[in-house]
């Protein structure tokens, strides 16, 4: 326990970070890694299981050939070279939430190597080296009852929900990161952003963070500026969110720097992330290496792909998120600012298909990220979830340039659609709400607004121009917004002339 504390900015003028990730992405395939059980999330406890995922005696796996497609497609995006030949291991261990005591994965012959993917931070490009892409089975999970945390300390027991026992599991681990100096928590998050979104470009995972689909163990270590040494490394186990993947890093800088400041010994150990505090506490000592006793899985035979199939994979590969950013930055010209509230906001899919649909990339944006994005945060959802489409968006934008609608009356037809009021061009019908473009009826009004604001009147009639903005304003109102105002201003200005 250090009795000092270092600031950020404090540890970044005497010590180098370094990081690196292990993501566990569960793939969405519809059965399980090495049975037939379905993979769906939130199904009753233990009713998604049989004798091969519970590791019963007698029983044989045998290996999903699409999880092993999708694996090569994750190794092919993240520029990998991919094994011609590969073979499953046993990883021998004691856990209450694996049934058979061991783990069917991948050890020293992985089906994915040698890889990186590049991300951007503060306008800057940073590759990060992957240094393998492998396949194993997940874990059950274990429910502590009782106690304030939710784990295993002050519980008054634990059950174990074995529905998630096999499900298809990819780990991709990245190389050691050095040189990101201060940027170093902000590059670790950037690059799980990416991550994250090449896999969801590739249909391989729902990714959801928040249902343990995405998982980051982070480790980070501080090494004495110009030493040229390594440090000793933390691992930060289950992060499950973007912002606490930065978060975790910062925290390890400031805590590590503090300990070797007051002249003790970082130790080689797991860690535990608290999302209130944003700080990490100490987990299990790895400073004694785990013999897991690996061997071949005895029980499968080795994966070969054949050359031909990776080269069909490879060419069935969708646009990857960084070639569609680029892409999109220059066909609707975008700052990299705009790109990334779009792309952190849910709205970059909505907005490109609304651009196809016929609208512009601006009245695609301004719709989607500001009047949409608003009532998509009152309501708690993804804005891509709203109940309308982007055809519906792309038609009420079209209504606008046509003069149909003025702003006021697109954001009403918004609220007739989202409340299931049919189309929009059916929502302007039902509620009357195209603007009002006949002079006569204009002028009528008009003419009240003119009596009823003598004073104005005679204001504009001597020359006082802005003055007319009082009469505008009552012609808007008196026709419930429904008329153009600049197209009323110059009736009232040849009027009062």
């Amino acid at each position: 326990m250090t009795t000092v504390s270092v600031t950020y900015e404090e540890a970044l003028t005497r010590y180098e970070p370094v990081f690196g990730l292990e993501t566990h992405v569960e793939l969405g395939t519809r059965t399980k890694m090495f049975c037939g059980c379905l993979t769906t999330f939130g199904g009753e406890p233990n009713s998604q299981v049989c004798p091969v995922c519970l590791g019963l005696p007698g029983s044989l796996p045998v290996m999903n050939r699409i999880a092993i497609e999708y694996t090569i497609k994750i190794g092919l995006a993240l520029n990998c070279s991919i094994a011609s030949w590969c073979r499953f291991a046993r990883k021998n261990y004691f856990y209450p939430d694996m049934p058979k005591n061991f783990q069917i994965s991948q050890y020293d012959e992985p089906l994915c190597l040698d890889g990186y993917l590049d991300v951007s931070v503060n306008g800057q490009t940073v590759r990060v080296g992957i240094e393998r892409v492998h396949l194993e089975e997940d874990t059950g999970k274990s429910l502590h009852i009782g106690g304030a945390t939710g784990r295993i300390q002050g519980a008054e027991y634990s059950l174990v929900d074995y529905n998630r026992a096999g499900i298809p599991l990819v780990e991709i681990v990245t190389k050691p990161v050095p040189g990101t100096g201060s940027l170093a928590p902000e590059v670790a998050r950037a690059y799980v952003t990416e991550l994250r979104d090449v896999l969801r470009s590739l249909g391989v995972s729902d990714v959801r963070m928040e249902e343990g689909s995405l998982r980051c163990d982070v480790n980070t270590s501080l090494s004495p500026l110009g030493s040229g040494a390594w440090g000793t490394r933390t691992e930060t186990k289950n992060v499950n969110s973007l912002r606490s993947v930065e978060r975790a890093v910062h925290s390890e800088i400031e805590r590590q720097a503090a300990v070797l400041d007051e002249g003790g010994r970082v130790i080689q150990e797991t860690r535990h992330f608290h999302e209130e505090s944003g700080e990490t506490t100490s987990g299990r000592s790895k400073e004694e290496a785990q013999d897991y006793r690996y061997f071949p899985e005895p029980d499968l035979v080795p994966v070969a792909p054949d050359a031909a199939w990776v080269d069909a994979i490879r060419t069935s590969l969708p646009e990857l998120p960084s070639a569609r950013r680029a892409r999109l930055i220059a066909a609707w010209s975008l700052s990299d600012l705009e790109f990334e509230s779009m792309r952190n906001g849910g709205a970059l899919d909505v907005v490109e298909a609304t651009v196809v649909a016929g609208a512009s990339p601006r009245d695609a944006q301004k719709w989607w990220m500001g009047e949409l994005a608003r009532r998509a945060n009152d309501s708690g959802v993804e804005v891509s979830a709203l109940p309308i489409t982007p055809a519906d968006v792309a038609r009420v934008s079209a209504l606008v340039s046509a003069g149909t609608l003025n702003d006021r009356l697109a954001r009403e037809v918004l609220d007739g659609v989202l409340a299931g009021e049919g189309t929009p061009d059916q929502v302007v019908e039902k509620r009357g709400l195209a603007v009002v473009s006949d002079d006569s009826a204009l002028l009528a009004a008009i003419d009240e607004a003119i009596t009823a604001n003598p004073e104005v009147a005679e204001k504009v009639r001597s020359g006082k121009v802005a003055a007319s903005g009082v009469i505008v304003g009552a012609v808007v109102r008196a026709t419930r917004g429904q008329a153009d105002a600049a197209r009323v201003r110059e009736l009232v200005l040849e009027r009062l002339s």
